[in-house]
């Protein structure tokens, strides 16, 4: 089994500190995780990667062992992914899942050294397919933490973001796992202040077509939402260089044991 390092940490543009973990051995794969995601969520998917890559798996900031400069800033997350890529030796191949995937395309938009790219799932909103997310829903988010209430900030995101049912909500704040949850409730707004932009309900950015030029593989699962699934195939039809696949049987959260061997394929051709 390829050895784990120890935490260590890159230092961003503002100064903050990003936490990482550091794995494996070959071309470096840096791992962006999507909402209340941690560098720990990607722990079995950087085990299965990395006896062919470098993995890294990090702390968006303002989670885990990372910092929380303010005021936020999507270009913020832009730079440490670009701190992180000077680490792993100044080029690395990107892999994102959900508002990860969103953030790797931001990335990919200012022209940072990424190899080659797989996307998983970015939840824009591109058509009717669903009602499009409020206009005021980050100030939301940053209303219900600024006044002490987390647990309405997730139970918002759940509901607004996610279409989760009212019983379903009502479960999980009863759950053993809730108060993590609510631990992370106030990078929702991180979350949504970058894919908020393309969730109304229209097309993707034209100017994608010639800022992200890179090999990309965008993915979706079979059984995810209609309005999830055609926002990936905007994203594949959109990018020049960009194919689409669909993993049948999978919703938005893929397991590691499906999703590793199908993006070594796609990065080792």
């Amino acid at each position: 089994m390829s050895k784990v390092e120890s935490v260590e940490s890159v230092v961003s543009h503002d100064g903050t500190t990003i936490a990482y973990e550091q794995s494996g051995a070959g071309p470096a794969l840096i791992l962006i995780g999507g909402a209340f995601g941690e560098r720990t969520s990607a722990a079995g998917m950087a085990a299965l990667l990395a006896p062919r890559f470098t993995v890294f798996a990090y702390d968006r900031r303002g989670r885990g062992g990372s910092g929380d400069t303010q005021p936020y800033a999507v270009e913020r997350e832009v730079e440490d992914l670009e701190a992180l890529i000077d680490r792993a030796g100044g080029a690395a191949f990107v892999y994102g899942h959900s508002s990860g995937a969103a953030l790797a395309i931001e990335a990919s938009a200012e022209g940072l050294p990424i190899g080659r790219l797989v996307l998983y799932e970015p939840p824009y909103i591109v058509d009717q397919g669903r009602a499009p997310i409020p206009p005021d829903f980050e100030s939301r988010l940053r209303a219900a933490v600024a006044a002490g209430r987390p647990g309405d900030a997730v139970e918002a995101f759940w509901e607004v973001a996610l279409q989760m049912p009212p019983q379903a909500i009502a479960d999980a704040r009863k759950a053993p796992f809730w108060p993590h949850l609510e631990s992370l409730a106030h990078t929702l707004p991180y979350d949504q202040a970058i894919v908020a932009p393309h969730q109304a309900g229209r097309p993707l950015p034209a100017e994608w077509a010639r800022k992200i030029t890179l090999p990309t593989l965008v993915l979706d699962g079979g059984d995810s939402p209609t309005y999830m699934r055609n926002a990936v195939a905007a994203v594949a039809e959109l990018l020049p260089n960009a194919e689409r696949r669909t993993i049948p049987g999978q919703g938005h959260g893929a397991p590691p044991d499906v999703m590793a061997p199908i993006i070594t394929e796609f990065l080792e051709r």
